[in-house]
């Protein structure tokens, strides 16, 4: 039997331990809208990149590989959120949650003590 000596990959990390507010902020969200299935999907998003756009008010992360300046094509859709504050929407595609756009809200503060996950961080540089 062979053995597998490649590196493994880390998985990347999930939303929900890096932003948990966030991400129950979300699942809450899409509920509201009637997307229960995006609200059940939300619960274990991975953050596989920042935006990287460069503009200082936006959080929002990409949770599945996408080439840059690419259309997402068929079977795009955005789902537009209504949170308390800043903007909040979610792109799908065949219903996966490609892109979580995060504007105009305050840098995410740590969660509490006991919350588990680790410490809630910007996902991008300023």
């Amino acid at each position: 039997m062979a053995e597998d000596t490649a590196p493994r990959v880390p998985e990347p990390p999930l939303l929900r331990e890096v932003l948990p507010e966030l991400t129950a902020e979300l699942m809450a969200l899409l509920e509201e809208e009637g997307e229960r299935d995006l609200a059940v999907v939300a619960h274990d998003l991975r953050i596989v990149a920042p935006c990287g756009c460069g503009d200082g008010s936006c959080q929002s992360v990409y949770t599945h590989p996408h080439p840059p300046g690419t259309p997402y094509g068929p079977g795009h859709r955005t789902v537009a959120l209504l949170p308390r504050q800043g903007m909040l929407n979610v792109d799908v595609v065949h219903g996966r949650i490609v892109y979580v756009e995060v504007l105009d809200r305050p840098p995410p503060r740590p969660p509490s003590p006991g919350a588990g996950g680790g410490a809630e961080e910007p996902v991008r540089e300023a």
